[in-house]
């Protein structure tokens, strides 16, 4: 996938690019000088501080709805860890707007002249669609495959790859009609090198809902009620689904189209083939955290 931008020849206007009277984006509330080139994105409001509490000093703090935002030092580097809440949708505020505080003049409302490249890194926890994917292990994600149809709403050139993974995969799905048409977005080449050292590595789906859209029923049936047994069976060029979560797929598609580097590492805290279940996950994630941290640092 290719960076596709738009080019503006005048001010962006108030209502498309919405500035709080103290000149900070509307939804995350952050200055431009508030984040570093190293973002964490969580999901969860109440990780950010078991990721800061790593630092060696934090010298911003904010909070605004589900968006908490902490930055300072870890290793000397300086570096920001911010909450999402959970979804594609919130994933599409945060890409964009944390681009905008970089390669978007506040004041004047025009893209400055020279971009500036964010690295996001996604710590979360998922469930395996793989039966040797063992509770307690890491996954980093090759490639996001979004469920969502988020990228449906923008202007896409997907890799020949892309495409193919995509066809590939209807193929072998008896896919919805009534769904969103599903599509592949490759990672960050960097970000994996840099922190997928002896983690398992696949294909990481992202739902768009917690229960239907990942095979569940409680008192709703699912369109698809094995759709996990298809997940599980898919298989292209030796590319398999490792894993379900529900923020990939966006935010590697948004990153790649807006020129920053994108990675997802989740904690398995579940697997759906051999129904377990972490006994104690926050530790599990933590270690991914520490993890983290230190390889993205070094």
């Amino acid at each position: 996938m290719d960076i596709k931008t738009v080019t503006h020849q005048n001010p962006i206007a108030p209502s498309e690019l919405i500035v709080t009277e103290e000149g900070r984006i509307y939804h995350l509330d952050l200055h431009p000088d508030d984040i570093a080139d190293d973002i964490i994105v969580v999901g969860d409001q109440e990780r950010v501080p078991r990721v800061s509490q790593h630092f060696e000093k934090i010298d911003f703090k904010r909070t605004k709805r589900e968006f908490v935002t902490h930055t300072g030092e870890y290793n000397g580097n300086r570096i920001s860890v911010l909450s999402t809440g959970i979804g594609c949708d919130n994933i599409d505020i945060v890409i964009n707007e944390l681009d905008a505080l970089v390669n978007i003049d506040l004041e004047t409302r025009l893209p400055k002249s020279n971009h500036r490249k964010l690295n996001i890194i996604r710590i979360g926890t998922s469930g395996a669609l793989q039966e040797d994917i063992p509770v307690d292990s890491f996954v980093l994600s090759t490639y996001g495959l979004g469920f969502d149809g988020l990228l449906g709403f923008y202007d896409v050139d997907y890799s020949e790859e892309e495409k193919n993974l995509a066809k590939a995969f209807l193929q072998q799905t008896p896919w919805p009609f009534a769904a969103n048409s599903p599509y592949f977005v490759k990672g960050s080449n960097f970000l994996k090198e840099k922190l997928g050292d002896g983690m398992h590595k696949g294909i990481t789906a992202t739902a768009n809902g917690f229960y239907g859209p990942q095979g569940r029923s409680l008192r709703l049936g699912a369109k698809v009620p094995n759709l996990n047994e298809y997940l599980n069976r898919f298989e292209y060029k030796g590319n398999k689904i490792t894993n379900f979560e529900m923020e990939t797929s966006a935010l590697y598609g948004l990153c790649a189209l807006l020129g920053h580097e994108a990675g997802t590492v989740c904690a398995i805290i579940a697997n759906r083939f051999s129904k377990s279940y972490s006994k104690d996950y926050k530790k599990t994630v933590d270690q991914l955290i520490e993890l983290t941290l230190h390889r993205l640092t070094q």
